[in-house]
Protein backbone atom coordinates (compact mmCIF):
# COMPACT_ATOMS: atom_id res chain seq x y z
CA UNK A 1 0.00 0.00 0.00
CA UNK A 2 1.43 3.26 -0.97
CA UNK A 3 0.80 6.74 0.82
CA UNK A 4 -0.18 9.98 -1.42
CA UNK A 5 0.46 13.48 -0.42
CA UNK A 6 -0.97 16.75 -2.01
CA UNK A 7 1.47 18.02 -3.99
CA UNK A 8 4.92 19.97 -2.31
CA UNK A 9 3.65 17.93 1.12
CA UNK A 10 5.64 14.64 0.80
CA UNK A 11 9.01 16.78 0.63
CA UNK A 12 7.54 19.16 3.45
CA UNK A 13 6.97 15.98 5.50
CA UNK A 14 10.66 14.69 4.81
CA UNK A 15 11.83 17.75 5.63
CA UNK A 16 10.34 17.54 9.12
CA UNK A 17 11.14 14.29 9.67
CA UNK A 18 14.65 15.24 9.03
CA UNK A 19 14.24 18.19 11.73
CA UNK A 20 12.30 16.05 14.52
CA UNK A 21 15.20 13.76 14.48
CA UNK A 22 17.98 15.48 14.83
CA UNK A 23 19.19 14.04 10.91
CA UNK A 24 20.78 16.65 9.30
CA UNK A 25 21.07 14.86 6.11
CA UNK A 26 19.18 12.05 4.07
CA UNK A 27 22.55 9.93 4.24
CA UNK A 28 21.94 10.13 8.19
CA UNK A 29 18.53 8.60 7.76
CA UNK A 30 19.23 6.22 5.98
CA UNK A 31 21.71 4.66 8.65
CA UNK A 32 19.09 5.07 11.33
CA UNK A 33 16.39 2.80 9.02
CA UNK A 34 17.24 -0.41 8.43
CA UNK A 35 16.32 -1.63 4.72
CA UNK A 36 16.49 1.62 2.65
CA UNK A 37 18.67 2.40 -0.30
CA UNK A 38 19.85 6.33 -0.17
CA UNK A 39 18.15 6.74 -3.57
CA UNK A 40 14.98 5.56 -2.77
CA UNK A 41 15.37 8.34 0.15
CA UNK A 42 16.11 10.57 -2.71
CA UNK A 43 13.40 9.65 -4.91
CA UNK A 44 10.80 9.95 -1.91
CA UNK A 45 12.35 13.02 -1.01
CA UNK A 46 11.71 14.93 -4.46
CA UNK A 47 8.57 13.09 -4.54
CA UNK A 48 9.35 10.80 -7.61
CA UNK A 49 8.13 7.84 -5.77
CA UNK A 50 5.28 7.97 -3.13
CA UNK A 51 5.99 6.29 0.05
CA UNK A 52 4.91 3.09 1.49
CA UNK A 53 2.61 2.86 4.36
CA UNK A 54 5.47 0.33 6.29
CA UNK A 55 8.48 3.44 5.75
CA UNK A 56 5.45 6.20 6.45
CA UNK A 57 4.68 4.73 9.58
CA UNK A 58 8.28 4.36 10.28
CA UNK A 59 9.04 7.34 9.91
CA UNK A 60 6.35 9.03 11.80
CA UNK A 61 7.71 7.10 14.71
CA UNK A 62 11.26 7.96 14.30
CA UNK A 63 10.03 12.14 14.11
CA UNK A 64 7.47 11.43 16.90
CA UNK A 65 4.52 12.41 14.48
CA UNK A 66 1.32 10.81 14.99
CA UNK A 67 0.03 9.58 11.21
CA UNK A 68 -3.26 11.12 11.66
CA UNK A 69 -1.97 14.85 11.96
CA UNK A 70 -1.34 14.31 7.56
CA UNK A 71 -4.15 14.42 4.71
CA UNK A 72 -3.00 11.22 3.10
CA UNK A 73 -4.70 9.09 0.87
CA UNK A 74 -3.75 5.32 0.88
CA UNK A 75 -3.32 3.58 -2.59
CA UNK A 76 -3.56 0.16 -3.47
CA UNK A 77 -0.94 -2.34 -4.34
CA UNK A 78 -0.86 -2.05 -8.05
CA UNK A 79 -2.57 1.02 -8.17
CA UNK A 80 -0.81 2.38 -11.45
CA UNK A 81 -1.16 -1.23 -13.42
CA UNK A 82 -2.28 -0.64 -17.22
CA UNK A 83 -4.56 -2.96 -18.21
CA UNK A 84 -2.64 -4.36 -21.08
CA UNK A 85 -4.24 -6.62 -23.60
CA UNK A 86 -8.20 -5.45 -22.77
CA UNK A 87 -7.59 -2.28 -25.13
CA UNK A 88 -5.62 -3.66 -27.59
CA UNK A 89 -8.14 -6.58 -28.88
CA UNK A 90 -9.63 -5.58 -32.07
CA UNK A 91 -13.34 -5.09 -32.83
CA UNK A 92 -13.14 -7.43 -36.13
CA UNK A 93 -11.95 -11.16 -34.34
CA UNK A 94 -8.78 -12.29 -34.61
CA UNK A 95 -6.06 -11.68 -36.60
CA UNK A 96 -6.64 -14.20 -40.22
CA UNK A 97 -3.47 -16.62 -41.31
CA UNK A 98 -2.15 -14.65 -44.37
CA UNK A 99 -0.94 -16.87 -46.40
Amino acid sequence: MRVKFLKGKQREFMENVLENSGCPSLKELQNRIAGIKYASLKNYFSERRNLSKDLFEDLCRIANFSPEEFKIEFLEDFWGQSKGGEKSRREDGPIKNRT
